[in-house]
């Protein structure tokens, strides 16, 4: 059986992208690459057919040579050890970056990639909480908000913020940069105020608006944050993958 693996436009990947969001049904941390023109795509055939596709890519002017995706039809597995041996060659990619919960590309670094790394966790919402501080006030970020804001060392960007006894304690909103419905939580406290729940409360409040409007919470952070990781975790956001980087190995 001949193996192929050749560039072709991103629309031709299109129906395959499909399918692999559908089989993932999760976050992607990568998905918005391919629409930013971020990534350049792979079409990988068996004796002249399609049969799964690859992306290799870098954030904006960064080299292309990180294979982000790679996706092969389940009828096809069975060969799915040289079809990425070939990708690998033909788009002569040096890095690896994958998710733990895309089992399948999972498979290809632990079999083509050495010095492997995990530097960010990702999170799910796994529990409902009924978090409540007295006195605090969840509500959307104002114009006039926007320069107490910035006093405070907080993003005036942000969408929604704690007030507690007229003063903002903490800041955050939703992403939807990634595959939707999947928004991703941000947030953050004002020093003064920190270790007193308010993160964790307003990431319990950003998850119901976020729900409320058709999305689903996601989030994520460094490995090596503990207070963010126990903060998501209070508000019902629970670890479901790692991030993996691997350096791709010559076959």
């Amino acid at each position: 059986m001949s193996i192929d693996v050749s560039p072709g436009p991103r629309e031709e990947t299109l129906a395959l992208r499909d399918l692999y969001r559908k089989e993932m049904d999760c976050q992607i941390i990568h998905d918005s690459w391919h629409g930013r023109g971020w990534t350049d795509s792979y079409l990988l055939r068996l004796d002249g057919r399609i049969v799964g596709y690859g992306l290799v890519g870098g954030i904006r002017d960064q080299p292309r040579e990180t294979v982000t995706e790679f996706y092969v039809l389940p009828a096809h597995r069975g060969r799915a050890l040289p079809l990425f041996r070939r990708f690998v060659e033909a788009s002569r990619a040096r890095l690896i970056e994958v998710q733990s919960n895309d089992l399948f590309a999972t498979l290809m670094l632990y079999d083509c990639a050495s010095g492997i790394e995990s530097n960010v966790v990702l999170f799910h919402d796994a529990i409902t909480t009924s978090l409540s501080i007295p006195g605090a006030i969840f509500r959307e970020v104002t114009e006039a908000d926007k320069e107490p804001i910035t006093r405070q060392g907080l993003d005036a960007d942000s969408h929604w913020l704690i007030e507690i006894d007229g003063a903002v304690a903490a800041t955050g909103g939703l992403l939807f940069h990634y595959n939707i419905p999947y928004g991703d939580i941000y947030m953050a406290t004002a020093e003064p105020l920190r270790r007193r729940g308010y993160s964790s409360y307003l990431i319990q409040e950003l998850k119901r608006v976020g729900y409320e409007m058709g999305k689903v919470p996601a989030a994520r952070c460094n490995v090596a944050n503990a207070a963010s990781r126990a903060t998501l975790q209070k508000a019902g956001m629970l670890p479901c993958a790692r991030m993996l980087t691997g350096v791709l190995k010559p076959d």
